[in-house]
């Protein structure tokens, strides 16, 4: 199957989380080209980005997993056609 690539952003409003969110990013790792993570201390959050190259499915489930998360924010752009 065809591949998309993707930016998910993530916001971590709720520390106690952190530890799950790791858990399904470890995962789903194969697919992961790259992640940068920013403690924003001030606010009391984190930002991470994620790229992603994989299906479609998998990075619907991937963003699905981690929206299911209280205290998670997450959205996903994807590239136009993939390449």
């Amino acid at each position: 199957m065809e591949t998309r690539i993707a930016l998910i952003g993530i916001i971590v409003d709720n520390m106690e989380v952190v530890e799950e969110l790791n858990k399904i990013l470890h995962e789903y790792g194969k697919y992961i080209v790259g992640r940068m993570g920013i403690p924003y201390r001030e606010k009391n959050v984190s930002i991470i980005s994620i790229v992603i190259d994989a299906e479609n499915n998998v990075i619907s489930s991937l963003s699905g997993k981690l929206g299911m998360l209280k205290g998670i924010s997450v959205k996903t752009v994807y590239s136009k056609n993939g390449k």
